[in-house]
């Protein structure tokens, strides 16, 4: 693969083939701004302008560089399809486009895609073959209005509080793979703590009778075990694959140990027509009382909120080593994982934190539901939210960083006595959640708006900058009475579901807005930077802060986590640990210090 490509590296690293074809780099383009080009002919047209995928044209590396809003664009790009894919189909992916993409191939639509955040493919054996050129187009709509799942992209033309600059179209590779007639979908990999194996579910498109489906489970000394089955009495044949006691290793932030699946489906005269490696680890989460844990023990969980923006690539890293470095960044300052928030994370950023060890939140980008101020019925989250989120869970199912999901957040609404679109959505979400996965544990909202009774976890935010009110705040787990939104903003709305005794952590808190460069004084207007709570006067202050907001949770022995605002600053939003250029601007020996410390909920930490 050539490594001049923008973002060269394989999409994929949880399932990986041998061949493929990166399709980043110059693309053609044009800007559609009354979504009339369907009417103009472009799908046939040549495109005026030039962008370079898979950077969107709000940003720097996209070369276009137009930050305002974009009601479509156009893609259009010609490649030849390796002839020595013959006798296999190729098939086209797509990272993720935003928000609602429609695929064209030699003037064929192969494929449409709603929603902004998640992964497509288009089989294209009924439109090109291998050896031929194939001209993709490609249309993406990201409309202004109506309720649409945009996370943190701004609404506004400019950047504003904790909205951020938009993306539209292409933001994550384009690729191309050949397949067999016969060949593996993703895998679902389920590790098994306790019997000590792994379940593997293997769907499969166009199997026949005589094949069957191999598996084999490596480590560093090599294989561990193996196992085979027919692959035409099933959609999704089902394999275990056990490890002897001494082959086993647990997956955890101090040993993140994976093994290596390797698959393969093979025909009726023993000819192996599909092949890929997987990767895996071997533990296991789940709920003792207000504990959360992993591997049997609990581990507190010190997240730091990661939106996932960069200064020149948006929400798009500018390279791989940028998904890496910000993983650093945070084990150095003392976390242990991250909420990925508003956002679902590209793949390899997965990819890291299982190798890493970090512990990661799935999350969506669900902000653009609300139609109004907040009511009894503001949130208009639509029935797409559910389908995007579905296929966000599906994608990510085998990493083992990800320790839960939580598919909404901040959904402000009070409850009412009637049902509505935003109880009916919630519950679809996290019923769907738990349908699609039985091993981790799901989180309905993230902060103020629970509206399911059963929700395995539940938690608040809450921005109070002074550490002795924020332990009394947070003071009232031990009854059974916890902090709940917006206590802090209107007492006498009730916005959840009362509170059953469930695993509790902060997960939003902190924020402190601190820049450095600019001048500290109180009082200073917004225009510049925004961040929570009045600034600290000097650095000092700012530890002295963090140690006291921080000491709080770690203090609390019915706390089994929290989630710190956050990991770098973003636009004007000047509350990072790192600046947005992952610079540092504090003593980064002294955040980590806060937070070592053993928790409570650990056992050994302070009561």
């Amino acid at each position: 693969m050539r490594q001049d490509l923008p973002r060269p590296e394989y999409p994929r690293p949880g399932f990986v083939r041998t061949d493929w074809l990166n399709l980043n780099g110059p693309w053609q383009f044009a800007r559609d701004p009354g979504d009339s080009g369907l009417e103009r002919g472009l799908v046939d047209a040549e495109l005026p302008e030039r962008i370079t995928v898979p950077f969107c044209p709000e940003s720097e590396l996209s070369g276009i560089g137009a930050t305002d809003f974009h009601a479509a664009v156009w893609y259009r790009r010609t490649v030849r399809v390796p002839a020595e894919w013959a006798g296999r189909r190729a098939v086209l992916h797509f990272g993720a486009v935003d928000h609602d993409a429609t695929v064209w191939v030699n003037g064929q639509e192969v494929a449409r895609h709603s929603g902004g955040f998640t992964s497509f493919s288009a089989d294209l054996g009924d439109a090109v073959r291998p050896g031929e050129d194939a001209t993709i187009v490609v249309r993406a709509r990201d409309s202004a209005e109506g309720p649409q799942a945009r996370g943190k992209q701004s609404d506004r033309y400019a950047n504003y509080s904790c909205l951020y600059t938009r993306t539209t179209g292409i933001w994550q590779t384009v690729w191309m793979e050949p397949v067999a007639d016969t060949h593996l979908g993703r895998p679902r990999i389920t590790p098994d703590l306790a019997a000590g194996c792994f379940h593997l579910e293997l769907p499969l498109s166009g199997s026949r009778a005589g094949h069957h489906v191999r598996a084999r489970l490596t480590d560093a000394q090599g294989a561990v075990s193996e196992a085979s089955v027919a692959a035409h009495l099933d959609l999704a044949p089902r394999l275990v694959l056990p490890i002897p006691p001494d082959r086993r290793r647990s997956w955890s932030p101090e040993d993140p140990h994976l093994y290596e699946i390797h698959l393969d489906v093979v025909d009726a005269s023993g000819a192996v027509v599909d092949s890929a490696v997987c990767t895996a680890g071997l533990r296991s989460v789940t709920v003792d009382g207000k504990r959360v844990l992993l591997n049997g023990d609990p581990v507190f969980q010190r997240l730091v909120l990661d939106q996932g923006w960069y200064p020149d690539g948006l929400m798009t890293a500018p390279d791989d080593a940028a998904l890496v470095r910000d993983i650093e960044l945070s084990l150095a300052a003392g976390f242990n994982g991250a909420r990925l928030h508003q956002k679902v994370f590209e793949e390899r950023f997965l990819h890291h934190a299982d190798r890493l060890g970090y512990l990661v939140w799935g999350e969506f980008g669900d902000w653009g539901a609300s139609t109004g101020p907040v009511s009894t019925d503001n949130q208009r989250p639509t029935s797409g939210f559910v389908a995007q989120w579905l296929e966000a869970v599906e994608r990510d199912y085998s990493h083992p960083s990800i320790i839960g999901w939580c598919p909404l957040n901040e959904t402000r609404q009070r409850l009412s006595d009637r049902q509505g679109v935003l109880d009916d959505v919630t519950r679809a979400m996290f019923l769907a959640t738990k349908a699609a996965d039985t091993t981790r544990p799901v989180l309905d909202a993230s902060g103020y708006a629970h509206r399911v009774p059963e929700t395995d976890i539940y938690d608040s935010h809450c921005y109070e900058q002074n550490p002795e009110v924020f332990g009394k705040l947070m003071s009232g787990l031990a009854e059974d009475e916890p902090f709940v939104n917006p206590q802090d903003e209107a007492p006498d709305d009730t916005w959840s579901v009362p509170y059953r005794g469930q695993p509790y952590f902060c997960s939003e808190f902190g924020g402190i807005w601190w820049n450095p460069d600019e001048a500290q004084a109180a009082g200073e207007d917004r225009e510049v930077s925004w961040g929570y709570g009045q600034r600290p006067r000097d650095e000092e202050e700012f530890h002295h802060r963090f140690a006291g907001l921080t000491g709080v949770l770690l203090g609390d022995p019915d706390m089994f986590g929290y989630c710190y605002t956050q990991l770098t600053d973003v636009f004007q939003e000047q509350n990072g640990i790192y600046r947005f250029d992952r610079s540092e601007k504090l003593d980064v020996a002294r955040v980590r210090a806060a937070q070592v410390r053993p928790a409570a909920i650990e056992g050994d930490g302070p009561a």
